[in-house]
């Protein structure tokens, strides 16, 4: 799993380390900086200047209006927005059109994900909302989509509550399904909660010119960057790994400049906004993520390897990408692993430092339909198990007893792996 590094920027680095990039002449070209190692451009995008500031920490502006003597030239710049969406030049106007402490995290985002541009929201929801609503005004109402995915996503299209209509399918189906009113092609990979993992190079392929939506909650761009595979749209749940403390929410879309702007408008008229709190506390948040992830998904890798191994357990789902995120099917009573855990907090969501545990079926996708959930492979043995940064020897054993006391392999791995500690 390691990072690696990639190209922020389509000029090759300067191979004297100045730190500045080369053109294809070999000449540095001012002010674009070199390429960074993902785990650096974590730490450092969208604060690139704070050092000419003279601060070290990226400040909060809390502000929600910004005073101005020079209405003409607000008036120009509101009217600009209102024509493509693109971020007023100058001081800010109003925080439902744009804030600065906001604004960073979403270039940090965009860095990280490869993309022109990123547009944060209020939470994962009101980003997929803003989208769907994109691509309806357009016109384009309907959505071709591949289960499973997150529960309240699979509801939001069902019900058609923003007036779209989806045609759910298999990955091999999706050219077939387009319409020419087909707004979106909208995947997870991996998939929640199955962790189920899709070629999205094909499916990119099969959508043609229709954009392809991946939700990357699960992976984030430590594990894979969609756009390179021909995602054009790539949404996360900040909520999960991108803040990774359980302690804020918001979504984001990283996307071409094009949509962004498209984005941003939906964002002023409907007030989906991210409070700058939280858009400060992404941006930390992202200073640690390819550590976070790398740590959790060493311990998720070493509790999958243990449960599959376990009579109790009978199925294991693992991504082959890795990850922090790993399902499991008990053979006994699922709601008695959930009472049963001490260390383990039984809760919804994912992607904190702590480690959670959820019972699909009874929670995060109680909402969809029994017959499509259990088609999707969530059945109602199924348990989701976020991995977090605690010791895994501990992790397993509350896993151990929680699973009951059936003698197993399980338990015979823990105590030698704790005798030769």
């Amino acid at each position: 799993m390691d990072s690696g590094s990639f190209d922020a920027y389509d000029v090759p680095a300067d191979p004297q380390g100045s730190g500045h990039a080369l053109d294809d002449t070999g000449r540095r070209v001012p002010g674009v900086p070199a390429p960074r190692a993902l785990a650096t451009e974590a730490v450092h995008a969208g604060r690139d200047d704070l050092a000419r500031q003279g601060v070290h920490a990226p400040p909060i502006d809390l502000s929600t209006t910004y005073p101005s003597h020079d209405s003409r030239g607000e008036a120009a710049r509101i009217d600009a927005f209102a024509t493509d969406g693109a971020e007023p030049e100058g001081p800010p106007v109003y925080g439902r059109l744009g804030n600065p402490t906001v604004a960073r995290f979403e270039t940090a985002l965009a860095r990280l994900e490869g993309t022109e541009s990123a547009v944060a929201f209020a939470t994962g929801m009101a980003a997929l909302s803003a989208m769907l609503l994109v691509r309806s005004a357009m016109g384009l109402r309907h959505v071709v989509a591949v289960r499973p995915l997150y529960g309240c996503s699979d509801h939001l299209l069902t019900a058609g509550l923003l007036g779209s209509e989806v045609t759910w399918v298999d990955p091999a189906g999706i050219a077939d399904a387009l319409r020419p009113d087909t707004g979106l092609v909208m995947v997870e990979s991996p998939a929640n909660p199955t962790l189920a993992e899709l070629d999205l190079r094909a499916v990119a392929h099969a959508c043609g010119s229709v954009p392809l939506l991946a939700d990357n909650t699960f992976a984030t761009p430590v594990l894979q960057r969609p756009v390179e595979q021909g995602a054009r749209l790539v949404l996360h749940s900040a909520t999960k790994y991108l803040g990774g403390h359980g302690d804020v929410m918001g979504g984001v879309v990283a996307c071409d400049e094009e949509f962004a702007g498209r984005l941003r408008q939906v964002r002023f008229a409907t007030g989906g906004v991210l409070h700058p709190l939280a858009g400060y506390l992404l941006l930390r948040g992202l200073s640690t993520l390819p550590v976070r992830v790398r740590a959790a998904s060493s311990n998720a890798a070493e509790l999958a390897g243990r449960l599959a191994a376990d009579p109790r357990v009978t199925r294991v789902h693992y991504p082959r990408i890795g990850g922090a995120m790993v399902a499991f099917e008990v053979a006994g009573d699922p709601h008695d692993v959930i009472a049963g855990v001490r260390l383990i907090t039984p809760a919804v969501s994912l992607g904190s430092v702590d480690t959670l545990i959820q019972h699909p079926a009874s929670i995060s996708h109680r909402i969809v339909d029994a017959d499509d959930r259990r088609g999707a492979g969530v059945s109602d043995r199924l348990l989701r198990l976020s991995v977090g940064l605690e010791d895994v020897e501990d992790l397993w054993a509350d896993l151990d007893q929680a699973l009951g006391t059936a003698p197993g392999p399980g338990r015979a791995l823990r105590e030698a792996a704790v005798a030769n500690r």
